[in-house]
């Protein structure tokens, strides 16, 4: 079976935000494809996505493998109120690149279907800094819900920088 993305939806930044929502999310394709590059201006030496499946603020939990070449981490974090605490972010920390943005992707299969949903998360935080040369995490994430995703709302732990880029596709089995 092949695979067609469709870009929904897309927004580039031209001035800093906390936040960034795609509503009225249309309920006929198969799975949903979320990718972000993105950059927090806060001063953290770590930054991440979070964010709210239809505004809601409960059944999220994720469980998580992260390294940066010297160390890793795993975990399970249940009971959420927002999606997504791991998935990593570059920061304006001191020492971390400037300009250098982090990648994610998360994989939303079967958004339409009356099931919890279960995604897939994948990101990159870039620096070239001394201590830290590439964070990867990998999450499962779960948000026991049966409703449809209708609206995906995106935040920073502080806030978005300018040119950060967020996209929504759509697939279809066809």
């Amino acid at each position: 079976m092949a695979s067609t993305y469709t870009l929904i939806s897309s927004q580039v930044l031209a001035s800093s935000a906390a936040s960034v929502t795609f509503s009225s999310i249309p309920a006929t394709y198969t799975d949903l494809v979320v990718r972000a590059s993105a950059r927090d201006t806060g001063a953290g030496t770590t930054a991440w996505l979070q964010g709210k499946w239809n505004t809601s603020t409960s059944g999220y939990s994720e469980t998580y493998l992260t390294g940066n070449g010297s160390a890793a981490a795993s975990g399970r974090v249940g009971s959420q109120t927002v999606w997504g605490a791991s998935g990593y972010i570059s920061s304006d920390a001191a020492g971390n690149t400037a300009s250098t943005f982090g990648s994610t992707e998360i994989y939303i299969p079967n958004y339409a279907a009356a099931t919890a949903k279960p995604q897939s998360v994948f990101s990159v935080q870039e620096s070239n800094s001394a201590s830290t040369g590439v964070i990867i995490s990998s999450m499962a994430m779960l948000w026991n819900n049966t409703a449809t995703i209708s609206s995906i709302l995106i935040q920073a732990s502080g806030t978005f920088d300018i040119g950060s880029s967020f996209y929504l596709y759509g697939i279809s089995n066809a």
